[in-house]
């Protein structure tokens, strides 16, 4: 399943042209997703390669996020992937509440970048709990060289950039 980001309208693009996501369940709790981001690469401000480990703010500069939320629950997790490959995993009970870290195996990242594109593969573990049918929120903050932020999503709710909030969550899987 592939989807394209829309840039947030408060903000503006001067590095990227568009962000991509392909995704599947390969298995009952097994996500891979693809964000595919073109546009003038090394105006972006990467972040340098670090281990796999857990981080916390990677939001803060770029970053590639999930948000996977069972239908009948109001509780979500969050899933954040750093171009260094550090990542983060949350909980929360509902919008924005009882936030927690899950517990999760490190995920799988990959990244690879040209001149004119760059791809950072993730697969993660969902928790069992997380059985399907599910709702995602696919998203994306990007940081350019001279500053700006830029806030990618599937669907923005009207108001400031909101990751969390429940009018981003309309893919189903």
């Amino acid at each position: 399943m592939n989807r394209a980001l829309r840039l947030h309208p408060e903000c503006r693009r001067a590095a990227v042209s568009r962000i991509d996501v392909e995704l599947r369940l390969s298995q009952p709790n097994q996500l891979s997703l693809r964000y595919v981001l073109s546009g003038t690469i090394d105006a972006i401000a990467w972040p340098a390669p670090a281990p796999a480990a857990r981080a916390d703010g990677l939001w803060r500069h770029s970053c590639f996020e999930v948000f996977v939320q069972p239908v009948a629950d109001a509780g979500y997790s969050e899933y954040n992937f750093s171009p260094s490959t550090e990542w983060a995993a949350y909980t929360f009970d509902g919008y924005r509440s009882g936030m927690r870290v899950l517990d999760v195996p490190t995920p799988m990242i990959i990244v690879q970048r040209d001149a004119m594109q760059f791809t950072l593969d993730a697969e993660i573990t969902l928790p069992k709990a997380f059985a399907a049918p599910l709702r995602l929120a696919l998203s994306a903050v990007i940081e350019e060289r001279d500053g700006p932020l830029s806030y990618w999503a599937l669907n923005h709710p009207a108001g400031k950039p909101d990751f969390h909030h429940a009018d981003g969550f309309t893919l189903a899987l």
